[in-house]
């Protein structure tokens, strides 16, 4: 099925209705679908086939979800890359797509030609602004002059429909793989499992152009009836302020947006009854920032956990039933998940080995990378890298990814404990543990730390904090103070940034 029928399907269900806010316009699912389809026709004549990659690349706005729709739609692929990725990775990109066609804003015109300095095959460069340089096309002009009469594509199983590239924490970035099927069972999966109600309003802050924005805009679609209030970038305030206007309940951030809301210093001036669902994932929510958000807020944080290989929402805590903190919760429905220890043999309830995954939302592969594919993708299971466990309840526990334990003297340590620990200093907002190389140990601890605004702390006061509650094998030999993490764009801590600082 072509994911575009998501929303032929939505309007059939619900009819006409507001579905999109932006900058306080109110877009309707009509408005949307006739754009989609006048870029649709616009984007054939430009040459543009079935398979062609296309480029999006800006921050959120409609035009985003006007070019997801317009090329699923000709069954062409949607190569999404995040505004704010950095000009080595964006020029790896274009070079390993082979892409022709990108739809972007002139914001970044100079980037997309930097690309085109380095042998790209850029054809037709799309701008969305209201006035755009000679050599390019404004997104305006062509959805003008073309139909918003358009059939949908038919589409094979296996057919791709996202070409997403990882945020490459530990080196190149690699092309996931996704087809139309793949896309549909996530979305289903996490409408079965959730079981929410249609005609919702939800605050829409997180990256369009990255595997979870792709996963709510199928998930939406599916569960239909429903507007999405989009921001374009983050701000407490903004949202807020969002949530108080457009009676919004329901939202998906990471754990740093949490952190950031508990450090605002007048959230009740705000109105924020209307929220029921919070969800947290993309990185491990400490439970200090659980405890504190239900403290301040009355609302618990409903963690979940995926992958870009397999969807982006493989797991999460029930929305009504128990939810367990510093849990990802359960597997999705039609989900299947395990541990297994190092040489592949399955763990029983209780013991710590690798999570593996399994179902129809798997990825096709890595693209133009058959080895790495072989490497994660095993017996038609994905080897996550995440370590963890299961309770006897069926929850599942990601403790540490498997790159980063660190061993010292042969005892392997997960740094999340030691992160939880150092974030019950009431100075502390974040903080990250990595191993480094000690002549005596192997590897020593070596703490990274964010201090709250205003705070002051010297090492020593977070070694003994950790000492008292930890061994003191433990425990942080050093400590080093930062003004912030360095993150993805999805709030996940890049601790191989951390390691360059060393």
């Amino acid at each position: 099925m072509n994911l575009a029928t998501l929303y032929k399907n939505e309007f059939d269900r619900f009819g006409e209705h507001v579905s999109l806010i932006y900058e306080d316009r109110e877009i309707t699912n009509v408005e949307m679908r006739q754009l989609a389809y006048r870029l649709g026709n616009a984007l054939k004549q430009l040459g543009v086939s079935r398979g062609d990659r296309v480029i999006i690349q800006m921050p959120n706005c409609p035009e985003v979800l006007n070019s997801f729709h317009a090329v699923y739609a000709i069954g062409a692929v949607v190569v999404p890359i995040n505004f704010l990725v950095g000009q080595d990775e964006i020029s790896y990109i274009y070079q390993d797509t082979g892409t022709e066609t990108v739809i972007s804003s002139i914001d970044f015109l100079p980037t997309i030609e930097q690309c085109g300095k380095k042998g790209t095959s850029i054809r037709n460069i799309i701008l969305i602004d209201d006035q755009v340089p000679d050599h390019t096309l404004a997104f305006q002009d062509l959805v003008a002059s073309n139909s918003d009469k358009l059939e949908i594509a038919n589409v094979e199983e296996d057919q791709l429909a996202a070409l997403i590239y990882t945020s490459g924490t530990t080196g190149r970035p690699k092309g996931v793989m996704h087809t139309h099927t793949s896309l549909y069972e996530n979305a289903k999966m996490q409408k079965e499992t959730l079981d929410l109600p249609s005609g919702m309003t939800s605050i829409s802050v997180l990256p369009l152009c990255h595997s979870y924005g792709i996963a709510s805009m199928n998930f939406g679609a599916l569960v239909g009836g429903g507007r999405s209030v989009l921001l374009n970038s983050f701000d407490i305030d903004a949202i807020f302020s969002a949530i108080e206007k457009y009676k919004a309940n329901i939202m998906g951030a990471v754990p740093t947006m949490y952190v950031y809301m508990l450090l605002h210093s007048d959230p009740e001036k705000y109105d924020l009854s209307s929220m029921q669902y919070w969800f947290s994932g993309s990185a491990p929510l400490t439970e200090d920032t659980y405890d504190s958000f239900k403290a301040k807020f009355g609302a618990e944080i409903i963690e979940g956990w995926g992958l870009t290989e397999a969807g982006a929402n493989n797991a999460v805590n029930p929305i009504s039933g128990i939810r367990k903190v510093g849990s990802i919760g359960l597997p999705m429905q039609g989900t299947r998940m395990k541990i297994i220890d190092f040489d592949g043999n399955d763990l029983p309830v209780g013991q710590s080995g690798e999570i593996i995954i399994s179902g129809p939302m798997l990825m096709k592969g890595y693209w133009n990378k058959p080895d790495a594919t072989a490497e994660v993708i095993r017996n038609g299971w994905l080897y996550t890298g995440d370590i963890g466990h299961q309770d006897k309840d069926g929850y599942f526990f990601v403790t540490e990814r498997k790159k980063d334990i660190i061993i010292k003297a042969g005892e392997n340590i997960a740094p999340r404990e030691i992160e939880e620990v150092i974030y019950r200093f009431d100075k502390v907002s974040e903080a990250a543990v990595i191993g480094v190389e000690d002549p005596i140990y192997g590897e020593e601890i070596k703490a990274f730390v964010v201090l709250k605004p205003g705070q002051k702390a010297d090492e020593r006061e977070i070694i003994d904090h950790c000492v008292e509650r930890l061994k003191k094998f433990k425990s942080p030999k050093t400590v080093r103070f930062l003004d912030a993490l360095p993150k993805s764009l999805v709030g996940k801590v890049l601790k191989k940034e951390l390691r360059k600082m060393l």
